[in-house]
């Protein structure tokens, strides 16, 4: 049963959505759930050393995942989409309208979550790989999305994805997280310019999320602080009040909630979902 039953028949675009057990397929799928018209956007093959095959959404899974939502009773399509390139996302503004007739939310998931070395080691072009992905890319959503929105007169809903990292400072992470922390700063102007037209834009920080980048991040971190898989997933249990990671549901049921019309209030929000771990 609908949770959100005005979400019916909107049209939904949610970037880096092409990886199973990913956060964007989990987004893509609740909203699909909801009535939502989803079009599945990834960047489709590798390209370069810092989009490798195993860190990027294949047609393959793409299409899959549209397979999966439409066996459920939902709609969705996909389009190949490189969130770094200016005309790949004014397109796929358009491709909602021409297929779906409007374009109502847009989720900026696409990030790079994977490129984790301290300072000293990390290199030029790994530091403009993941601070052009995560905050380039979803700079471009926001202004194409609006464009769009605006021309046609929708009251739009502009979902970010940040992390915890959005809030706190983790070492080998410098990149992902001045991108995240940068990602707050461009949601709260982004709700400012875009409120006159009533376009609410948002963001949600969950905490670690065990997705297929998140078992990487656990296997990387439990390595590079020498505390080993079991140790280091304790910990992290231990220091969240709710005793658990995040799943992809929860960060999922909080982009339903920010697309839906309880929401319309809400604007310039970095939302924590992070079992009590993070306060800021």
């Amino acid at each position: 049963m609908s949770q959100y039953p005005e979400l019916k028949n909107r049209v939904a675009v949610i970037t880096g959505a092409g990886r199973q057990a990913g956060l964007g397929e989990a987004m893509a799928k609740r909203l699909a759930a909801e009535g939502c018209k989803v079009i599945i956007t990834d960047i489709g093959s590798a390209q370069g050393d810092h989009l490798p095959e195993s860190a990027i959404g294949s047609t393959n899974e793409m299409q899959t995942i549209v397979d999966e939502i439409k066996a459920l009773g939902g709609e969705a399509t996909s389009f190949v989409c490189n969130v770094l390139s200016a005309d790949d996302v004014k397109a796929a503004a358009q491709f909602a309208v021409d297929t779906y007739g409007r374009l109502d939310i847009w989720v900026n998931n696409a990030g790079i979550g994977y490129l984790m070395k301290p300072i000293l080691e990390m290199a030029v072009d790994e530091w403009d790989s993941v601070l052009n992905v995560n905050l380039r890319g979803t700079f471009l959503g926001i202004k194409f999305a609006a464009e769009k929105m605006v021309e046609l007169g929708v009251a739009g809903k502009i979902i970010n994805i940040g992390s915890q990292a959005s809030k706190s400072a983790f070492s080998h992470a410098s990149a992902y997280t001045t991108s995240k922390h940068g990602m707050n700063g461009l949601t709260r102007v982004a709700a400012q310019e875009l409120g006159q037209h009533n376009i609410n834009v948002n963001q949600i920080c969950p905490n670690h999320v065990t997705t297929g980048l998140g078992a990487w991040q656990n296997s990387h971190f439990s390595e590079v602080t020498g505390k080993g898989k079991e140790k280091y997933m304790q910990e992290m249990r231990e220091r969240i009040p709710l005793g658990r990671p995040g799943s992809q549901e929860d960060t999922a049921n909080a982009c339903a909630f920010l697309c839906s019309d309880q929401a319309s209030y809400i604007t310039g929000e970095c939302m924590n979902v992070s079992g009590g771990e993070e306060y800021h």
